[in-house]
């Protein structure tokens, strides 16, 4: 049986968002990868001001961070939520936690794919003038 539609309520969303940032200060309390992520970030866009990277540039470069710790988001979730439904380890949950795992690193290598497509040009200038190029 399908639940009642509720309407729209303002303090409803406000304690969505607090929860939302719940999550998130939990994930960069507890979780060393997702400081290191945040670090990353963080140096990716003081790169991005430095040598003031177009805005074009800047859009792949914000979907990489964002998916990059969006994805260390959902792992961190997946792999407290297995922790619970099943404390002692087990092979399918090992297995089931290291795919999400990989699932942070290839978001890990393919941000870091787009950010040397992305800044090689403005290091580039920066150590060969446009004759030698």
């Amino acid at each position: 049986m399908q639940k009642p539609r509720e309407a729209f309520s303002f303090s409803r969303r406000l304690a969505s968002v607090r929860h939302a940032l719940q999550g998130l200060r939990f994930t960069l309390v507890t979780q060393h990868n997702f400081r290191i992520q945040l670090v990353a970030a963080i140096a990716t866009v003081g790169l991005g001001l430095l040598w003031r990277v177009s805005a074009d540039d800047w859009r792949w470069l914000v979907l990489a961070i964002a998916i990059v710790l969006a994805a260390e988001l959902v792992n961190t979730a997946f792999e407290h939520l297995c922790d619970v439904v099943q404390p002692e380890l087990h092979a399918s949950v090992k297995a089931a936690k290291d795919v999400a795992a990989g699932a942070v690193l290839v978001a890990s290598i393919g941000a870091a794919v787009i950010g040397v497509l992305v800044f090689w040009p403005y290091v580039a200038s920066q150590f060969w003038p446009p004759a030698a190029r």
